[in-house]
This record gives C-alpha cells, sequence and structure tokens, in this order.
C-alpha cells in the first residue's frame, strides 16, 4: 500500500524540499497557497518518478481543512505523516508597536490553524502515524515579537501533543532546522550573505532519519 505523507506549507523553502526528499517513498499532498510553486513541486516529483497530489488552499480556512481531510481520508482512508511546515512571518516590530492586524494574521495561521489541524489529522494518523513540526529558537529575542510568540505557542501545543499521545499516539517528532536561504528567513534578514546558509534540500536530507525512523 503507498504510503502517504501530508505537507503543510510545501510550496517553497523546507515544505518543498522536504516534499522531494519523501517523493520517492510517499504520495505526497502538498498543501499551500502559490499555485505555480506547488506546479513547479509537482514537476520535480514526477521528473524523479514520484507522485503528488496539489491542494492550493489557505490553512486557515476551517471548511477547506474539513474537505482536504475527508479526501484524504475517501482516497486512502490514513495518512502515514504529517510534516507541518506552514508559517506567517510577521514584519519584525518592537512588542509594543506590533500592528494589530500582524498579531492577528499570526496567531490564526501559526496557532489556531494548527490547533484545528491536529484535530482532523489525528484519525487520518491512527495510533502508527507521524507529526512532524519545525522549531525555531529566535521567540524572545529583539524584534521578533510576533513571529516568536506564536511560533512558540505552536510548538507548545506541539509539545502537549507529544507528552498526550506517548501511550496511544500518533507519534509527534520536534526538529530544529538549521538556519536556510528561504523566503521567510530574507524577510527577517535582507541584507544577510545567503552564501554561508544551510540549502534547504541538504537540511531535507539531514532531517529525514529522523522523520522517518
Amino acid at each position: 500500500m503507498t504510503k502517504t505523507a501530508l505537507i503543510t506549507g510545501a510550496s517553497r523553502g523546507l515544505g518543498a524540499a522536504l516534499a522531494k526528499a519523501l517523493a520517492p517513498t510517499h504520495h505526497i499532498i502538498a498543501v499551500g497557497k502559490t499555485v505555480g510553486a506547488l506546479e513547479e513541486l509537482d514537476d520535480a516529483i514526477q521528473a524523479a518518478g514520484g507522485q503528488a497530489t496539489l491542494a492550493p488552499m489557505d490553512i486557515t480556512i476551517d471548511e477547506a481543512m474539513q474537505q482536504l481531510c475527508r479526501g484524504i481520508y475517501d482516497r486512502w482512508g490514513r495518512l502515514d505523516l504529517w510534516l507541518h511546515t506552514a508559517i506567517h512571518a510577521a514584519p519584525l516590530s518592537p512588542a509594543n508597536h506590533i500592528a494589530a492586524k500582524d498579531m492577528a494574521k499570526s496567531i490564526d495561521v501559526n496557532v489556531t490553524a494548527t490547533s484545528r489541524l491536529m484535530g482532523y489529522v489525528t484519525p487520518l494518523l491512527g495510533d502508527k502515524g507521524k507529526a512532524v513540526f519545525f522549531d525555531d529558537p529566535r521567540g524572545g529575542s529583539a524584534f521578533f515579537g510576533g513571529y516568536g510568540a506564536t511560533k512558540a505557542a505552536q510548538i507548545a501545543l506541539a509539545r502537549s501533543w507529544q507528552v498526550e499521545t506517548v501511550k496511544t499516539g500518533p507519534v509527534v517528532r520536534i526538529l530544529e532546522p538549521a538556519p536556510m536561504p528561504t523566503a521567510t528567513r530574507a524577510r527577517f534578514y535582507p541584507g544577510e550573505n545567503r552564501d554561508v546558509l544551510t540549502d534547504p534540500a541538504v537540511e531535507a536530507a539531514r532531517l529525514l532519519p529522523e522523520i522517518l525512523g
């Protein structure tokens, strides 16, 4: 039976790199908002002999996520992996000057949508599937209040879920990627020398044994 991997935030960066890395052994269900980037990912996966199902969706739209998970159940009956790389990177700002709209969107994407997805994906993963989250140590750093607070809340949710499911499953893993030259990082460090950062494909290869092990 074909193994399945749902990747939320698959259109670029680490999510896309992990999709390509998993494609030889998994059918990839790629969720992202950028249709063109998802189509490029699909082309790369097919060129390597893999298969993908594209889901150009916004994870904050509850009805879309319900439809997605129902569709996964109807077609495959289960998931083997869920990798959650979707994130909203709010503009850097002093903690006392964070725009209300930026904080609201950060909470919606990074916390609320993650919490809802946990509930929808749990029955698909069952007791043997794996959910993987990706930590970021910048919470509490200067000007990272909006991003850092909501990313930390996301990981706190994942850590609680990890403890709660030790005996029942699914397996929950929290990994910390190396700094990569992604679009998200470019928003935070626009003048950075990107040559010294780890290529997402290289990082995906490093993380793969921890994801599958």
